[in-house]
Formats: C-alpha cells, structure tokens, sequence
C-alpha cells in the first residue's frame, strides 16, 4: 500500500482527520446511545483519554506519542480510521514498529512539534519500546471499551500469545528507577554548590533545595507537588505531617521530619514568610522564580530533568556510571528512592506503605533490596 504524503503526518493536536477515516462510522464502534464519553470520532475518543492524565505530565506525553503513532499510521499506512483496525491490522503495526518505512517519511531526529521537520519515529523501536508501545495502546483501547465507545479491544486477542505485550514486572522496572546511594550523595554534593551569586540564582537554589527535599523525604507524586498549597503541611496531635490528596482522590498524610521541617522553614524565609504556615496559608507550595506563583506539573518535571541532567555532566568525567544513571532520572525516580531509602534505613514496612500510599503492602515489599545485596555479597565466595 502506498503511504500517504507527509503533510499528513502532523502531530495531534494539529491533525484533522480526513471525513472518511475519522471513525465515526468505524465498524468496532458500539451503540452509541451508551457511550459515556463526549467523543463522536476517533481523534475526540483519543482526547477524553488524554484528559485522564493531565495531572500527570510525563505519563501523559509517552501516551500521546503511542497514541498519536497508532493513529497516524492507521489513515496514512492501512487507510483506516483507528475503530476500523483488527486483530490483523496490529500484526502488520508490530513489524511497522520494528522498521517504520519510508524511513524518509516516518522518521527523522528530534524537531519541535510544530517544525515541518517533526516526525513520530527517531527511527525502529527496540523489542522493550516495541513492548512498551503495545503496552499503552491496549490501555487505550480497553479504556474505548470501558467508556462504550469501542465494543471491542483486538489486542486482547493478541495478548494471549505474543509475548511483546508481557510488560516487565513491576519489580524489574522498580529496581532501575532509584538511585543508590552513592549516586545521590553525588546528586546532594551538586545541589549544595550550585552558584549563588546572583538573585535569580539564589531563587533557583532555595527552590530546588526545598523542592529535592520534598521528593526524598516525602515520596510524592509530580502532580501533588504542583497541586498542594503551603497549609498542606499543619500541626496534628502536636505534631508536624503532610496531608495529601493523592491518587484517586485519596487523602493520605506523612510524617514530616525535623529536616523537612528545616527545608520548609528556610524555603518559606527565603520567601519573606513566616516559618511555618498556618491553617489559613493556601498559597502554592512550589514556586516559580519570582515567587509571586505556583508551577505544574510539567515545570517540576522539567525543573527535576535540568538538575539531574546538570549533576550527571558535571561529575561524568570522575564517576561516569553514576552520571548514566543520573541523566535518566525522573521525578518518579526520587518516589522509589526514597522508599528503597527508607527500607534501607531500617524503617519498618507497614510505615513505607503508609507513607508512600500504596493500597498493598506487597508493592511497596518490590524496594526492598537488602536481601539482593546480601545475596550478592555472599555469591562472591564463589572463586574461579
């Protein structure tokens, strides 16, 4: 099938379905009279998925760039709209994915989205991102199913015998994305020299040293450090915690330590308050650089990638392994490295799963590492 021309590859939000591959007549749409979403064509259905995840910046940009590739290559490739696609048309996308062609027209390197130059692919998809894609576009599919607008998902019929939809178990991925100590030492050393000699670099440091406080200590989410006021933080039973809305709407709270106390006096001073905020103070808890407003979602995130990007540059030439797993980090990363910490430190298990709201125990049980390390050092008495 000869692909379409690449004025048909834009991004979404920028893309108009031609009238006929819009989905609106697909034939895996459902009655619609129990739809339960406001969506009459593919790109709408897409959208009210995307807006699951606003609060979640980078969940929500990985899922748009699966999304967006499934749609595209659906109307220019397979010349169909995406609630037309079958079980068969997914084999023929799982080998796209492996080796987009043209190249010429699919892929190219990183342009912003708006450039003329902006392609979905840099190029083929290793087997963990071929994984990983599969993975996301099945969540979108049954989530269409959930909501009535699809009546079927076809890669549930593909799951069952294809091994690239298996995704990593929870407790591979988890044992990746935290640093070791050692690491953030490193990360602390860089944060505690970073230059001071100007206004707007002394803004900069109080802020990301409340704010690398904030995600060690108190393992939050991205989008409750952007969506919690200064009152989140008050005194309960004469003692210090940290009340949060969290996932699902649940609220939770953490004990804040003295050295979270200490972070939020100094950040607050630095900010011309007073030490500690009363049960009237709804002002945002983050910053911008002027101090004047709060910040999203997407700006902690982007905040948190220029520090660890920085730290991992400047101590690459003595610690270069230690530099490779800094410039990977994510904001999520100090979620897991503060529990891993915690269970390093001897905290008991029930209180990690407190504080870091997991519904089960057992998932925070998947940071515990220091039966591995135990383990390891044993197998070293093993000589050639």
């Amino acid at each position: 099938m000869t692909p379409s021309h690449p004025q048909n590859l834009q991004p979404f939000e920028s893309l108009r379905l031609p009238e006929h591959l819009a989905g609106d007549q697909g034939i895996n749409r459902y009655d619609r009279k129990h739809c339960q979403i406001a969506a009459n064509n593919d790109w709408q259905a897409i959208q009210c998925w995307f807006n699951e995840f606003y609060d979640s910046p980078q969940t929500l940009r990985n899922y748009r760039k699966e999304a967006e590739r499934l749609l595209l290559w659906a109307i220019n490739q397979r010349q169909k709209a995406l609630s037309d696609l079958s079980r068969e048309d997914f084999q023929y996308y799982q080998d796209f994915l492996a080796n987009p062609q043209p190249s010429s027209i699919w892929c190219g390197p990183r342009a912003e989205r708006a450039s003329i130059k902006w392609r979905p692919f840099k190029g083929p998809l290793s087997e963990n991102s071929q994984r990983q894609a599969l993975i996301i576009i099945n969540a979108l599919f049954s989530y269409l199913v959930d909501a009535g607008y699809l009546a079927g998902n076809p890669l549930s019929l593909i799951r069952r015998r294809n091994k690239k939809l298996r995704p990593q178990t929870n407790q591979a991925l988890s044992q990746q994305r935290y640093l070791d100590h050692k690491t953030w030492q490193l990360l602390k050393n860089h944060l505690n020299n970073q230059e001071r000699e100007t206004i707007k670099q002394e803004n900069h440091f109080q802020r990301n040293r409340f704010l690398f406080h904030l995600l060690y200590l108190m393992a939050p989410r991205v989008s409750e450090v952007s969506s919690h006021s200064m009152n989140s933080f008050r005194l309960y039973r004469g003692q210090w915690w940290w009340f949060v809305l969290g996932k699902g709407d649940k609220q939770g709270k953490i004990p804040a330590s003295d050295e979270m106390l200490a972070a939020l006096m100094q950040y607050r001073e630095h900010l011309g308050l007073t030490p500690l905020p009363d049960e009237n103070d709804t002002t945002p808890l983050l910053r911008s650089i002027s101090g004047s407003k709060g910040i999203s979602a997407n700006m902690v995130y982007r905040q948190v990638k220029s520090v660890v990007t920085e730290a991992a540059n400047a101590i690459r030439a003595d610690n270069p392994l230690q530099a490779a797993v800094l410039e990977k980090a994510s904001t999520h990363w100090f979620r897991h490295t503060s529990v891993t910490h915690g269970d390093d430190a001897g905290i008991e298990l029930k209180y990690l799963t407190r504080s870091a709201r997991h519904e089960k125990i057992e998932t925070t049980a998947i940071y515990q590492h220091a039966e591995d390390e135990k383990w390891h050092k044993a197998w070293q008495k093993l000589k050639f």
